[in-house]
């Protein structure tokens, strides 16, 4: 019996003194590894990358910019089912434990025993603030010193901030894959729905992915992310978060992924969003663009957005079709599978409705096609294939050079199998497509708000896949004759008037030594003899307004380039008063902007507000004061607010009102009638470059401004008798006829001071009682038609030439002298 007391004592000291050692032990290490731990107090200034998002006008969601694609949301916005799933999937005693799941290590100890020395991974214990710690303060590394520290970190981080707050760091900091990080940007990546609209099986698939995104793929593993759904579905069942008759609903659901898109949200906006994506870049940095989640809010309408897009490409399209039939983009064998030799062919992505097709079969009447075949998410071919037809009627505007006007042009003239052709569905013709070509020549277009110089639509080319380059911005092209209305309001600011006459016949200038003669022509080659500046205006003379150039000088014009932000240093030669420098659709679209409200300075803009990821406004457009608005309540009497504008006075309100009253004589009688069809108060003017290279119309209601050119992006001869007035202004025709379609005709607002007096419009002289070829002419205070005819320019009629111009005005540059 003693010698038991004796052995039971000795077992009970040796177990003492064992117990003793290892809690010093473990304190030791406890004390080794708790000097080397992360500082976990940065988790509560966390400022994660947030994503950049664009929005239009409306609101509407135009792009997103992220290295991460994130949205921060905090915890009392998420949905309690969403908190329940991720519960139930990741740490089931996520609110009862201090951070460290007891039980749950002993099973993954055991386990890791069980299975040591095989290639089987370590099951984890980890507890929701584990994975805190370790996705913001460690590494992935698998090591019992990194699971130690993790175990250190999730206990001071439990004893430091609330369940709430890991909780909602985690939500937010979760990689769940195709680029999504947290729960907001998952949801609208893979359902393109927010957290509040996702239904029990969406919620219980985006909780399956944390243990590993690729392992689940909706594409690439779809059995298995089902199942990890539904593991997780009756894990909501088993803790009572769901019932288990909604468990079982959820589980028959199918899993319907549709991935949001990451460029531009906005069809045929991708231009615009990338000059905005351009300027963030520029002025803010890379990291505040892809990681500073700022919210901006464009000036983008996209209704006007889309108008101005399917005008555009249409006039593109009609002048290129008008030029033939070029051949297919390729050619390929349509022997076997050929939807999958389809589906490899390159096809542009935003030009929808149009398709990719392939010739199948050909005749006289009509040729049997098949249409590229889409591909999953996850890249694989979808195995339908869909077969349709191209009559007669789809490729008669291919007709061959030759072809005697009344025969049928036959489809087998055209089309051969093999040929990889881009096709559009015939509207009320079922199955039946027709024949389409990308058009080689380009432009871009602009729609401005006058008043505010708000960029309302841009389009920088046919096709952003095809090319990111953006004309309406990005390319220098010579506005020709669009440039002659700041000259004209050059002439009309320093005492000339609308009813001014200058000498439109045969000028000859010396250049000087060496320099030749130089002899500006007009289209056509006619002349009109003297004749009224809103004549030169309107029928748009070119020797006129080199004559008119010469009389006030090119610096005088070369400054007010300067002023309307057209040019930024414009060379004194008289050639470049008929647009032979280069300049910008975006440049040109604001000073007709300035002309049309009046003279007030506008500043191009894409962006009216820019917030960062805490709401404060950073970037504002408008910057005008207003007085009264910050006033903390209304009191009877008290006055309204008021608005103070401070901008610069580019150009007197009447001169701006006298050009614009000439431009619309240009839409009236001149080279742009065509835009008489919009039927409401249109100015604007043509432009037509040298060797018909481009070709352009601007042109504005009191409230909207509308810019085109059109071109070759190597610049050559479009065409011949190609002409801003016949190709660009029908442009600008059909998007102004849609855009102002709902509004009232409205007229131009005519400034305070202004006389209308009726005067002949060939003389500019008073008109007399019963006089025929009268108009209303606008005249500043203190000016009036001239009593007496004279001539600006007589010296020089008859082909003799003025003398030789000021040294900064004789040098022409080669291949200047004809634009019109």
């Amino acid at each position: 019996m003693k010698l038991l007391l004796r052995f039971l004592g000795f077992l009970f000291a040796a177990g003492t003194i064992l117990f003793l050692v290892g809690i010093t032990a473990v304190a030791a290490v406890l004390w080794h590894f708790s000097n080397d731990l992360p500082d976990y107090s940065q988790l509560q200034n966390y400022e994660p990358p947030v994503m950049t998002r664009v929005h239009a006008a409306d609101g509407s969601l135009l792009a997103e910019y992220a290295n991460e694609r994130r949205l921060y949301l905090p915890i009392q916005a998420v949905p309690k089912l969403v908190i329940n799933a991720f519960i139930a999937a990741e740490d089931k005693s996520f609110y009862q434990h201090p951070g460290v799941d007891v039980t749950g290590i002993a099973r993954a100890a055991l386990l890791y025993v069980q299975n040591f020395g095989g290639s089987r991974r370590p099951q984890g214990a980890s507890t929701i603030t584990q994975q805190v710690a370790k996705n913001f303060l460690l590494t992935n590394e698998l090591s019992i010193t990194r699971k130690i520290k993790e175990a250190l970190l999730a206990l001071r981080i439990e004893r430091t901030y609330s369940k709430d707050k890991i909780l909602e760091l985690y939500l937010n900091q979760i990689y769940l894959g195709l680029g999504a990080y947290g729960i907001a940007a998952a949801s609208l990546l893979y359902f393109d729905k927010s957290v509040h609209e996702l239904t029990i099986a969406e919620v219980a698939y985006l909780a399956a992915l944390p243990k590993g995104p690729n392992n689940y793929n909706p594409f690439r593993h779809r059995d298995e992310a089902i199942a990890r759904r539904n593991y997780v579905v009756d894990r909501m069942v088993e803790d009572g978060f769901i019932t288990a008759q909604a468990g079982d609903k959820a589980k028959k659901q199918p899993l319907n992924v549709a991935v949001r898109p990451t460029g531009a949200h906005t069809f045929a906006a991708e231009y615009f969003a990338e000059e905005v994506r351009r300027y963030i870049f520029e002025n803010y940095g890379e990291k505040k663009l892809y990681e500073g989640g700022l919210s901006i809010r464009t000036t983008l309408d996209p209704k006007m957005q889309v108008l101005a897009r399917k005008t555009m490409t249409d006039g593109l399209v009609n002048f290129d079709e008008s030029q033939g039939w070029r051949g297919a983009v390729t050619k390929i064998e349509i022997d076997g599978d050929w939807g999958v030799k389809l589906a490899d062919v390159k096809s542009l992505t935003d030009i929808d409705p149009w398709r990719l097709a392939v010739v199948l079969q050909v005749d006289d009447q009509s040729a049997r096609i098949g249409l590229q075949p889409a591909r999953d998410p996850g890249g694989a071919v979808i195995k339908a294939r869909e077969v349709a037809i191209v009559p007669a009627e789809g490729v008669k505007w291919a007709k061959p050079a030759g072809t005697p006007a009344k025969q049928a042009v036959r489809v087998s003239q055209i089309l051969t199998p093999g040929d990889v052709i881009y096709v559009e569905p015939l509207k009320d013709q079922q199955g039946q497509f027709r024949l389409r070509q990308i058009p080689e020549i380009s432009g871009a277009m602009v729609v401005m708000d006058p008043h505010t110089g708000r960029v309302l639509a841009m389009v920088g080319g046919f096709s952003y896949d095809q090319s990111q380059f953006n004309r309406a911005t990005q390319a220098l092209r010579q506005p020709g004759s669009s440039f002659k209305p700041l000259v004209y309001a050059s002439a009309i600011d320093n005492g000339y008037t609308p009813s001014s006459i200058v000498l439109d016949a045969p000028l000859e200038i010396e250049m000087g030594p060496g320099g030749g003669v130089y002899k500006p022509e007009n289209y056509g080659g006619k002349f009109y003899g003297p004749s009224t500046l809103r004549f030169g205006l309107e029928q748009s003379r070119n020797v006129m307004t080199v004559r008119l150039a010469q009389d006030i000088g090119m610096p005088l014009i070369a400054e007010y380039a300067k002023r309307f932000g057209v040019y930024d240093d414009l060379p004194p030669y008289l050639s470049y008063a008929l647009g032979a420098g280069e300049t910008t659709v975006l440049r040109m679209v604001a000073a007709y902007s300035m002309l049309d409200n009046g003279g007030k300075r506008v500043k191009p803009t894409l962006i009216d507000r820019i917030q960062d990821r805490y709401g404060h406004t950073i970037y504002k457009h408008d910057q005008r004061e207003c007085r009264g608005c910050d006033a903390d309540q209304w009191t009877s009497g008290q006055s309204e607010p008021s608005m103070v504008d401070r901008r610069e006075q580019v150009i007197d309100p009447m001169t701006a009102y006298q050009i614009t009253s000439m431009m619309e004589g240009v839409v009236q009688r001149g080279t742009a009638t065509v835009v008489r069809d919009v039927g409401k108060p249109i100015a604007g003017k043509t432009g037509t470059t040298n060797e018909e290279k481009d070709v352009w119309f601007i042109g504005f209601s009191p409230d909207i401004v509308c810019g085109v050119y059109m071109g070759f992006d190597k610049p050559r001869h479009i065409a011949r008798l190609a002409t801003g007035g016949h190709l660009a202004a029908p442009i600008v025709r059909d998007f102004l006829k849609v855009a102002l379609a709902d509004k009232p005709p409205i007229p131009f607002r005519v400034p305070p001071g202004i006389k209308l007096i009726r005067v002949d419009t060939k003389t500019g002289m008073r008109a007399a009682a019963g006089d025929t070829r009268v108009i209303l002419e606008a005249f500043k205070p203190g000016t009036a038609p001239p009593d007496s005819y004279s001539v600006i320019g007589t010296e020089s009629f008859n082909g003799k030439p003025l003398a030789a111009p000021p040294e900064a005005e004789r040098a022409v540059p080669a291949g200047t002298s004809g634009l019109y």
